[in-house]
């Protein structure tokens, strides 16, 4: 087997660890980048015996406060997994930055597509009744994140509960200010609008903080989703932060995004409608969905913040791709914070 070296793998060091910490595994392994990802770098580690297991690092610079914690997202993986949360196993983190530059953890590989865009979704999944299935299996895979209690699966001190939107407005502002690449008024509005407006926080639990479909394993087969990913956002807060968030990711057929630069496999048609979903979440939580426009607004704003974040680092060279359309970046924050704006009008 030919040993690649992809960017951000320092093969022969990263090879001992593996040898030292993963039970089974036989080198040399082969390194491969899986591409996706806008955040964290996820790699396939394949072993010499066929073995296949996934790493995930930082990126390589312009590490912001409290993003990109490897033992944060490694715990969380860890503690789900001990629930009815679809996740792949934690297998062992190193904390231990000569080994590669970085902390880094590997996690098992878990089968399964990744419905990023509708090209992909005609490819594997062309049934409306396995896509209609997908729908109720993440709103189920939601409910049952939400409503696990954080102290019995050791997430208690995960950070605190309370006033989680405040919190949230607080770190985003400043992590928008420290990767801000011009002036955006509407992202001002929006901030300023979405703070006076803070509505009183009803339901906490565990917070996935990028839940959506795209982060998702799906068995093509069968329509149930085999892995919850991208986990390094997990805090705890209030749950109706990622309904917001999912909402905003569910577009349905003749929608016109707010993101224009980003595809949504929804809009193709044959999965549940928004009412369905969160019919099913309410159904599944006990919790009554109320108030969701200021959520999804809030979440539009925050991903405006975290998409700017994405955009400096590709204008740094460090994101392990010189080949993406920065300008498409632009576009998506434009919109993004637009549509912010438009929806906390609506509430009044």
């Amino acid at each position: 087997m030919e040993t690649t070296e992809p960017i951000g793998i320092d093969v022969q060091p990263v090879t001992s660890w593996l040898e030292s910490n993963i039970a089974g595994s036989v080198s040399p392994f082969a390194f491969s980048l899986i591409t996706g990802g806008h955040s964290n770098l996820t790699y396939r580690v394949t072993d010499a015996n066929g073995a296949d297991y996934v790493l995930r690092r930082p990126p390589l610079g312009m590490v912001l406060s409290t993003a990109h914690d490897m033992n944060r997202e490694f715990r969380a993986i860890s503690a789900a997994g001990k629930t009815s949360v679809p996740v792949p196993k934690a297998l062992a983190i190193c904390n231990d930055e000569s080994v590669n530059g970085a902390p880094f953890y590997v996690m098992n590989h878990v089968e399964g597509v990744v419905i990023h865009d509708v090209e992909t979704l005609d490819t594997a999944i062309p049934s409306h009744d396995t896509r209609k299935t997908i729908g109720y299996s993440l709103v189920s895979a939601l409910a049952h994140l939400h409503t696990a209690d954080p102290v019995a699966i050791g997430l208690g001190d995960l950070g605190r509960t309370e006033d989680y939107i405040g919190r949230q407005l607080k770190r985003w502002s400043t992590q928008w200010e420290n990767s801000r690449t011009r002036d955006l008024p509407d992202m001002d509005t929006a901030f300023q609008m979405l703070l006076d407006a803070k509505p009183p926080q009803r339901y906490s639990g565990i917070v996935h903080g990028d839940f959506r479909l795209g982060n998702c394993l799906v068995n093509p087969s069968t329509g149930q989703v085999a892995a919850i990913l991208d986990w390094e956002l997990c805090t705890l807060g209030d749950v109706m932060a990622d309904v917001g968030y999912l909402l905003n990711n569910w577009v349905e057929v003749g929608e016109t995004p707010a993101r224009g630069a980003t595809e949504f496999p929804t809009s193709a048609g044959g999965f549940i409608t928004r009412d369905e979903l969160v019919g099913a979440y309410s159904e599944l939580t006990g919790f009554p969905v109320e108030n969701i426009q200021y959520y999804q607004a809030f979440q539009h704003w925050r991903m405006g913040a975290i998409v700017e974040g994405v955009l400096a680092r590709y204008l740094k060279g460090v994101m392990a791709d010189d080949t993406v359309d920065t300008d498409s970046y632009r576009v998506q924050v434009d919109e993004i914070a637009a549509e912010a704006v438009r929806l906390m009008r609506t509430l009044g």
